[in-house]
């Protein structure tokens, strides 16, 4: 995948909201200062599917945020079906089995398969309660040159991993961010988080930014606000 343009080519905003309506009214809100959109588990349930294709009709980017695992032949059928919406990205999860099934599956359509290293939620105690006998980083890595050898078209990975990341992924995929917070904001339930400039210097193609927008006073303001962070870092 190819650098994006422009730094509004790489803010994803994440319409972590309930729903259709109110993400509706944050699009709105946010006008021309955002092109590139998440849809996640919240608002898919919540009709959040169509309002994905009526974004894409607008000339908006949509990223399915899935993190499919499943067997083969059923992660395929997803993936072909998503691929027929005009999305953008889509998430699955970074297990060889399944993310070789989504790519033959994605051959040919343009969407962008994005592996899933580990959550940002997580920290490494919270690997050893799930049985991993390693830590976040040395699984990140890990994961991300299976990608890599599966031939997806980027990886998702907590900006502190970005360079490491970039490193196995080279120029050609893309790094994806989650668990941005811009200087001085609350992490909530995130663990491994990175300032918007700090991400972008570490090799990240775009950011995912979701209650920091999605929950601010003036969404507008707080998204260029970002994009500000990004360009100076």
């Amino acid at each position: 995948m190819t650098q994006p343009a422009t730094m509004k080519d790489r803010l994803i905003v994440a319409l972590d909201v309930p729903t259709v309506a109110e993400a509706e009214a944050a699009v709105a809100e946010l006008g021309d200062s955002v092109r590139f959109y998440k849809i996640g588990y919240q608002l898919a349930f919540a009709g959040g599917l169509p309002l994905a294709r009526d974004l894409v009709a607008d000339g908006r980017k949509v990223f399915l945020d899935m993190k499919l695992l499943d067997i083969d032949n059923t992660i395929a059928k997803g993936v072909e079906n998503v691929a027929k919406m005009g999305v953008t990205m889509l998430t699955v999860h970074a297990y060889p089995k399944a993310m070789r099934a989504a790519v033959e599956a994605a051959a040919g359509s343009g969407l962008c398969l994005l592996g899933v290293t580990v959550l940002t939620s997580m920290d490494d105690a919270d690997l050893e309660d799930a049985g991993y006998a390693c830590d976040a980083r040395t699984l990140v890595e890990r994961r991300a040159r299976q990608a890599r050898e599966a031939g997806m078209g980027g990886i998702v990975c907590s900006a502190a991993e970005a360079r490491l990341v970039r490193s196995i992924a080279g120029d050609g995929m893309a790094v994806v961010t989650p668990g941005i917070r811009p200087a001085g904001s609350d992490h909530g339930d995130q663990k491994r988080v990175v300032t918007p400039g700090i991400a972008i210097s570490e090799g990240a193609s775009h950011l995912v930014v979701g209650r920091p927008v999605a929950a601010a006073v003036d969404r507008k303001a707080a998204a260029e606000a970002i994009l500000a962070e990004m360009a100076a870092g």
